[in-house]
């Protein structure tokens, strides 16, 4: 099979879908594979790298869609993307389509197999395609929020850690999941003075026996949440449903009562936000204010550190791009239930759950389409 990853034209992202190590993976299997001259250069992997590891460069994006017949990405394919899919092309790559619809309707125009990251899932539960990039946005966030709380970026003034006499920001976390606790590892260990909500008692008894006296758990509830961000200095939106709409769980008029200065960073954005006031951002204006609390809601946080996600994101993915490009989509979704899982959109039907209910589409199921 021809394997193709472009180079990536999103505001400010510069992962790229394939290593020279994946690549040389690859063409060991006896795969061709494909590489957008510059593709890996905002993640520190040059064009020399890629040829040594058995790859062709080409030219352009237009050549590498026109070719490959499995193309490789990181982030949703933009619009002049969309237009260079084809009936039958195997698309993988993150999508979060939920949100949105002009990206839907572009994938089932183009009738390609469009195959998501984050709903492929795991033997042992969980999201592992998505994992890599959550523990990265995760741990990213409390560096934000720190950063925010600065007074030269139009926070409070505040030091996340304190100091000795003058106590440590409030830093609320909303969702113990993955994201979730990794800022909790990060903010613990800046010395934030940190509370974590969540639905699920088990969550947070394990984030109890982990971190004791150090941090506080709470059940999440609406009055739960409301007291937690009315004393905040910063919060971390990270709740997920996977491949749905976000929840929003916090108001415009909660928002409106929350200290001047503090901070929303809504690592759920993709998924549309779990803030009611959050609208996507990017890397050249991350920020904005709204009743003088100031909101963050990049939706590729994950590019501002390329290489190491690039490489945390390949140690997950290579073993699919490896089995469909040996088995075709048809082989390589009917021997594995959790890649199938991943298939959000083929040959102009949806075939995920919770896109078809978001969107209100009708759904197709992929057994239907694999029989």
């Amino acid at each position: 099979m021809i394997v193709g990853t472009p180079k990536e034209i999103k505001n400010h992202e510069h992962r790229v879908g394939l290593t020279p190590a994946s690549v040389r993976e690859l063409t060991a299997a006896g795969q061709r594979v494909l590489v957008e001259s510059g593709a890996g250069a905002g993640a520190g992997m040059d064009d020399a790298q890629y040829r040594a590891a058995g790859a062709e460069l080409v030219d352009s994006a237009a050549e590498l869609f026109a070719r490959a017949e499995l193309v490789v990405k990181v982030k949703e394919p933009q619009a002049q993307e969309c237009a260079l899919l084809r009936p039958g092309q195997i698309l993988f790559t993150y999508l979060h389509l939920a949100p949105d619809r002009a990206q839907t309707e572009a994938l089932l125009a183009s009738g390609a197999v469009c195959i998501a990251y984050e709903t492929v899932t795991g033997p042992g539960g969980g999201l592992p395609l998505l994992a890599p990039m959550s523990e990265v946005a995760g741990r990213m966030s409390v560096q934000v929020a720190a950063r925010l709380l600065e007074k030269s970026y139009g926070g409070q003034g505040v030091l996340l850690s304190g100091v000795p006499g003058v106590p440590a920001a409030q830093l609320v976390i909303l969702g113990g999941g993955v994201v979730g606790s990794q800022a909790l590892q990060i903010a613990a260990g800046m010395g934030a003075q940190v509370t974590v909500l969540d639905r699920s008692l088990e969550r947070l008894r394990q984030l109890d026996q982990r971190w004791g006296s150090r941090i506080t758990t709470r059940h999440s509830t609406q009055s739960a949440i409301e007291e937690e961000l009315l004393a905040a200095d910063a919060v971390i939106g990270s709740v997920l449903v996977p491949g749905a709409a976000a929840p929003k769980l916090v108001s415009r008029a909660l928002v409106a009562r929350m200290k001047p200065g503090s901070v929303l960073v809504d690592v759920a954005i993709d998924q549309g936000g779990c803030f009611e006031t959050s609208r996507p951002t990017t890397h050249t204006n991350p920020s904005y204010l709204v009743d003088g609390v100031l909101h963050y809601a990049v939706t590729n946080m994950p590019g501002a550190v390329a290489r190491t996600s690039t490489l945390a994101l390949n140690n997950a993915t290579l073993p699919h791009v490896l089995t469909l490009a040996r088995q075709g989509w048809q082989g390589a979704l009917r021997a594995d239930l959790h890649l199938r899982a991943g298939l959000n959109c083929c040959q102009g039907q949806v075939t995920h759950p919770a896109v078809a209910e978001a969107l209100g589409y009708p759904l197709t199921a992929a057994e239907r389409l694999l029989a």
